[in-house]
């Protein structure tokens, strides 16, 4: 039997991971999924609690998907979208048009996340440029955002930790307050909401002849600690950029297909976005794809004579890549055939009760935040007077490696355990997932 604990500390460098802890720790090696379960190389199980980094919608090894995936292999695997088309990309465009939020008409595929950031942050800066306004060339973010890890992304990120490293390398952006009523004590929702939106009014109000876009994650942003965002928030960032000729782009990479509990968190509001960005569920969790979409209005300031030079002069190698783009039309028949999203409402009042009943009671969590299924359960060393625990403890961590012995795989963010689960668990999963996790944060916080 091959060591493959050994071979990847041999050759492996881990993304968000440093490697001493890693070569000294013990490896869990998956080999194996299926529907909601993880199975490692000894053949133990465990519920995949974070849907594999939020990828994964329907499940592992769906048949629905695999089949999709060996019909286009026997066709083709990729060709380039450069000077060809291809039908997969063609029919996904269609039906990413289709359900996505309503004005956005065009599709520009790229490979992840950060690559659809990156394409919609170049896109809004040509477009003022090619609109004569070259002078439109400032982005606005949200505090403590998180956009991906390419330089264009991460110059709009608001997370220290993961972007003070790179700041020689990036360009100047503008963030407004998130409203984050947990580090807000003192204001009610309602006044926290107004406050940061007439933050953004003011900045609008002096710099809308600069400000190019603003980029925002609808409803909850993910990797600050699934801070989730007050109803009407979006819809008033959006009458702003309306009001100051200001693109918004809403970066739904995380929040995208399902997990807020509509098919896309901005249409909840409802928000129509000038650019939304795209990528993590949208193959179901099987291959990198990503997708930025606009509307016409943006597409059109593209159009003119070669040496005009209005050519937006980007793409990858792999762009509309056949199979990825196969698996995601897959990924996207099955939320209709299967009624997913109206199916997806009773489960997640049932992991909201489940929370309230099992997490919220116990004496070191001192908030959980949910958006249909996306939870963070913060933790702390004194709820009460909002106490953190010394950062050198690492307590999410300690607790999301505890639950392993339990059956499931859970990912922190610093002292927040973060819940994702597949949009197909089942009932009987999410009060295994649940209770597990109440057992796991017990054992390493205490009851005390």
């Amino acid at each position: 039997m091959q060591d493959w604990e050994s071979l990847d500390k041999k050759y492996i460098w881990h993304p968000f991971t440093q490697m001493e802890d890693w070569l000294r720790s013990e490896t869990l090696v998956i080999e194996q999924g299926q529907g909601s379960w993880l199975i490692d190389t000894n053949g133990r199980r465990y519920l995949d609690g974070v849907s594999s980094l939020w990828v994964n919608v329907h499940g592992h090894n769906h048949n629905r998907i695999n089949e999709a995936i060996k019909l286009q292999i026997d066709k083709i695997a990729h060709s380039t979208l450069l000077g060809l088309a291809g039908v997969p990309s063609i029919e996904l465009a269609e039906k990413l048009v289709q359900i996505t939020p309503a004005g956005l008409t065009k599709v520009f595929y790229s490979d992840s996340g950060s690559t659809a950031v990156e394409v919609a942050l170049k896109i809004a800066f040509q477009y003022w440029k090619n609109r004569g306004r070259p002078q439109k060339k400032i982005f606005v973010g949200l505090d403590q955002a998180y956009h991906g890890d390419t330089i264009g992304s991460v110059s709009l990120g608001g997370i220290d930790i993961f972007h003070s490293i790179f700041n020689p390398l990036l360009f100047k952006t503008f963030a407004i307050p998130t409203p984050f009523p947990y580090q807000s004590p003192e204001l009610e929702p309602d006044e926290l909401k107004n406050k940061c939106v007439e933050n953004f009014r003011r900045l609008a109000d002096e710099r809308s002849d600069e400000i190019a876009a603003l980029i925002v994650e609808p409803l909850v942003q993910g990797a600050a600690g699934m801070i989730v965002h007050p109803p009407g928030f979006l819809k008033a960032l959006e009458q702003i950029c309306r009001d100051h000729d200001i693109l918004l782009v809403c970066d739904e990479v995380a929040t995208g297909f399902g997990r807020t509990g509509a098919m896309f968190a901005s249409q909840k509001e409802p928000v129509s976005p000038d650019i939304l960005c795209l990528a993590k569920g949208l193959t179901g969790g099987y291959l990198p794809l990503a997708a930025t979409l606009v509307t016409d209005r943006i597409f059109e300031a593209f159009l003119g004579p070669f040496t005009d030079y209005r050519t937006f002069f980007h793409g990858h190698s792999y762009t509309g890549n056949a199979l990825a783009c196969a698996a995601a039309n897959a990924c996207i028949d099955i939320f209709e055939e299967n009624r997913v999203i109206e199916k997806l409402q009773p489960k997640i009042g049932i992991l909201s009760e489940l929370l309230e009943k099992r997490i919220a009671t116990l004496a070191h969590v001192a908030d959980i935040r949910q958006c249909g299924f996306m939870v963070g359960i913060e933790l702390a060393e004194t709820p009460s007077k909002r106490e953190a625990y010394p950062v050198e403890m690492r307590m999410g961590a300690q607790v999301t490696q505890n639950i392993r012995k339990h059956g499931v795989i859970l990912r922190p963010l610093g002292d927040v355990v973060v819940m994702m689960p597949p949009l197909c668990v089942t009932e009987n999963e999410l009060e295994f997932l649940v209770s597990r996790t109440a057992k796991s944060i017990t054992e390493i916080c205490g009851e005390n």
